[in-house]
């Protein structure tokens, strides 16, 4: 585990006894060390004489951070003093406290400077102009540490209370985004036990020291907790830094020691024993590293990483370690970009041209290369072949109108109703029947499955050392897959619920090295996308029934209902360079194609998030836009469209603005979106599981919200109401006539394509008589508007469905109900002409 220690160095007595800290400039040309007594010591990197002593400054200096042109210090007299680097002098106050600072933090950009006190508000104040200060101060306890991430866009702070605070620095006045609690312990503001917060340097992670002495990576995206430096010290922690490149990670504890750690292997690699270290800082590109400890002494080491390891350190920037990295998850279905570098120069100029009089003859004469010297760059010398470049051409000299300028970005694929890992859970199925998540437990992983309906179904749970990634979940079986490893092929496992046979699943494995995209479980079939662009169609119990090669690729996902298979895949590039994605319906069972390559209907920028089909068998879509559409008309050839059912950014509970929230879509039913709704920035849900919530369909007509009705309105407002709640009944039954049309239209391509059942046909008839009775009620509200609304209600008598004459009757009597004798008169020829059968072409 661990090597020779390197060539130990000698102590240097920079301070008085007490806390020290130190801190290398951005370019590692000066080490900057303070301590308790009033000097500041600046050390120049490779020389090993006396260093520049700043005697002009505060006593009790407990933190430091540097710029190549200047460095600021805290004291515990509540200071923050900035100091010149060149004139190596006192030059300002950047801020006062009325408690003593505990540490501070150089944006890096260095314009900020973060201060943290024993004060409960953290200030960030202007580096150049001390006068712009802006304020943390949704914690409750004083901050012990802080530090920026890599972008400076956030602050984290570690507080006496044992919670990592996160702030975002994105818009004029701080927000707190995070609380990452369960982390760090609870400390005493004065205490050497350190909760300090290191970013890694690739800036998806911090770590941060543990009260069980481990030191644990969160990650930035979720701010769960990922791998953990474990079982090294023996003591509280007291340090910690990466090395410029993330590979290395140096920690000091209470034990005496300074532990260097692998980044990739979470192991330890050296060993160093230093006692009462308080402060590590790596040099920006050497292998050296100084570090202080609290009695008073400066420590710099050259060859800190053991002669072995030293190639860790000339590595380019290594990843954070993350139980499941989503670099390392990159998409299978993403092409590799074409080279779009054109030859060099000299290989263009050697190109024969077939033909060419040059070619014949070999090129110019050698003594003519010379003949014109191209001294003021008017572009008149030859090239290779005797020819004049032309103006238009590339530093390769390649043609600029040759020259590519879009490169193809493709959809990544997706399995619908699932989530990435968030820390060691990933959800892999999320639906009205139930629930499957899995758990990493280092070496194998434990996947649970719930159900909603406990009468019909026992939630179960098993040990899988296979680490599937995807499920399905449907009221006959569970079905999953894993990706290929090692020598171990990608492996689909089904397990039905119930069986009459002792064998009760199936496992068959993907030819070597096919991995699976996205699969889909109905009552009939199991359908699986690959990253051979193949899709594979199985039966319940693991039979072969097709496969087949689809036209659009490389493919997105896939979904299933019944004998139905609905295929989604990348198309041709747009002028934006993204991918087209185009889906295909197919009805497996009796080899009909319904929809062939049609495309898929999203704006501009935006991804598809979601694909499914409703209870009723209807494929629907949710977008990145927040968008719920249905297609309509699938069953027959070239007629689909997509309808939007909802908007969810014009919901009623978002008109107030001040409520930001999201919605991860889980399906459509009993004509209504089940969702799980997301709040704090998220973007997938996350354990313990949310209550799903359910939204009326609305499609989106005007992004005005609903007026709220007056509880006890005055006299003049007495007048206005009325109008209030006719625009508002006129809204609700434009929705109920254009939802009701969505519906009896689907309902009678179902009928149409499939000789529907009496119930069907009954359906579809009640269905046609409620949309004439919500055109009635709009009818009523149009009349009581006046006489001025006329031809518009006789339009809405002109759209009734009804051919008996009952419901044109009805709307005659509505209109003599209100006093409209003219409207009346106009229904009475519109029932006349329907009950004579005329004009049909028009009705």
């Amino acid at each position: 585990m661990t090597s020779t220690e390197p060539p130990r160095p000698r102590a240097r007595p920079a301070h008085t006894q007490g806390p020290t800290h130190c801190a290398y400039t951005p370019d590692g040309s000066r080490l900057v060390t303070v301590g308790s007594n009033n000097t500041i010591r600046l050390y120049k990197t490779g020389f090993d004489g006396e260093p520049v002593n700043i005697d002009d400054c505060q006593e009790q200096n407990v933190s430091v951070d540097a710029s190549d042109e200047f460095f600021v210090v805290g004291s515990e007299d509540g200071t923050v003093s900035l100091y010149s680097i060149p004139d190596a002098a006192f030059d300002k106050f950047l801020l006062r406290c009325s408690l003593p600072i505990r540490d501070i933090a150089l944006s890096p950009d260095s314009k900020w400077c973060a201060v943290a006190s024993d004060e409960l508000t953290v200030k960030l104040v202007r580096t150049d102009d001390n006068t712009k200060i802006r304020h943390l101060k949704e914690h409750n306890k004083p901050t012990k540490h802080l530090a920026f991430d890599t972008k400076g866009s956030i602050v984290t702070l570690a507080c006496t209370d044992g919670i990592v605070y996160v702030y975002s620095l994105t818009s004029e006045e701080p927000e707190l985004i995070r609380k990452v609690d369960g982390v760090i312990g609870a400390l005493d503001t004065e205490s050497d036990v350190s909760s300090s917060i290191a970013w890694h340097p690739d800036g998806r992670a911090f770590a941060v020291p543990t009260p069980t002495r481990d030191i644990q990576v969160v990650s930035k995206n979720d701010w769960e907790k990922q791998r953990a430096f474990a079982d090294g010290h023996n003591g509280d922690i007291t340090a910690l830094a990466w090395s410029p490149n993330g590979a290395i990670l140096a920690s000091a504890g209470k034990d005496k020691k300074i532990l260097l750690w692998e980044t990739k292997t979470l192991s330890v690699i050296a060993e160093l024993d230093y006692a009462n270290v308080m402060d590590i800082a790596w040099h920006p590109k050497d292998n050296l590293v100084s570090f202080t400890n609290s009695d008073g002494e400066v420590y710099i080491h050259p060859g800190f990483v053991p002669e072995q390891f030293e190639p860790l350190l000339k590595l380019e920037k290594e990843p954070a370690p993350f139980i499941h990295d989503p670099l390392s998850e990159v998409p299978a279905n993403l092409r590799r970009p074409l080279e779009t570098r054109p030859p060099p120069r000299e290989e263009l100029a050697r190109r024969v041209r077939d033909g060419s009089y040059d070619s014949l003859m070999d090129g110019p004469l050698p003594e003519d290369e010379d003949f014109v010297v191209d001294d003021d760059g008017a572009g008149y010398v030859i090239n290779g072949n005797g020819k004049r470049v032309h103006d238009d051409y590339d530093v390769f000299g390649e043609p600029v109108s040759k020259r590519p300028h879009i490169e193809p970005e493709y959809h990544e694929a997706f399995q619908p109703g699932s989530t990435p890992w968030r820390g060691n859970r990933k959800y892999l199925c999320l639906n009205l029947i139930g629930f499957v998540w899995t758990v990493d437990q280092d070496g194998h992983n434990t996947v649970t499955v719930e159900f909603y309906d406990h009468e019909f179904h026992r939630d179960f749970h098993f040990t899988d050392t296979f680490l599937y990634d995807k499920a399905c979940l449907t009221e006959n079986g569970t079905l999953f897959s894993c990706p290929p490893r090692d020598d171990a092929p990608a492996t689909i496992f089904y397990r039905p619920h119930e069986t009459w046979t002792n064998r009760t699943d199936w496992r068959t494995q993907l030819p070597k090295g096919e991995a699976v995209l996205a699969m889909s479980l109905s009552e009939s079939f199991i359908t699986v996308t690959t990253t051979a662009n193949y899709v594979r169609v199985y039966t319940l119990f693991g039979i072969p029934y097709r496969v087949y090669r689809p036209k659009s690729t490389p493919m997105v996902t896939c979904v299933s209902w019944r004998d139905y298979v609905m295929t989604i895949g990348n198309g041709p590039v747009g002028a934006d360079g993204h991918t087209r994605l185009l889906y295909t319906i197919e009805n497996v069972k009796r080899d009909e194609i319904c929809q062939n390559e049609d495309t898929v209907a999203l704006p501009e920028g935006a991804t598809l998030k979601s694909v499914f089909f409703s209870d009723s068998g209807d494929p629907c879509i949710y977008d990145s836009t927040g968008t719920l559409l249905t297609l309509l008309h699938w069953r027959q050839p070239s007629r689909a469209c997509w309808i939007p059912l909802l908007d969810t950014k014009l919901l009623p509970r978002l008109a107030s603005g001040r409520k930001t929230e999201t919605y991860f879509p889980i399906a459509v039913a009993d004509n209504k979106f089940h969702c799980i709704i997301l709040k704090g920035g998220d973007q997938y849900p996350y354990f313990p599981r949310p209550l799903l919530s359910e939204f009326d369909f609305s499609v989106p007509l005007t992004s005005e919200p609903p007026k709220p009705k007056r509880a006890n309105p005055d006299a003049m407002d007495e007048d206005d109401a009325p109008e209030d709640d006719d625009e508002s009944e006129t809204r609700k039954l434009e929705q109920q006539f254009l939802l009701k049309g969505i519906a009896a239209a689907q309902l009678q391509d179902l009928v149409d394509s499939t000789s529907g059942s009496h119930s069907k046909r009954s359906s579809l008839a009640r269905l046609e008589i409620e949309i004439d009775k919500t055109l009635l009620q709009f009818l009523a509200v149009e009349c009581r508007e006046g006489e001025d609304r006329g031809m518009r209600a006789l339009e809405l008598v002109e759209l009734m469905r009804d051919r008996t004459g009952r419901m044109v009757e009805a709307a005659g009597k509505v209109a003599e109900r209100y006093g409209r004798t003219i409207l009346g008169e106009k229904i009475r020829e519109i029932g006349e002409r329907r009950a004579n059968a005329m004009d049909d072409d028009d009705y």
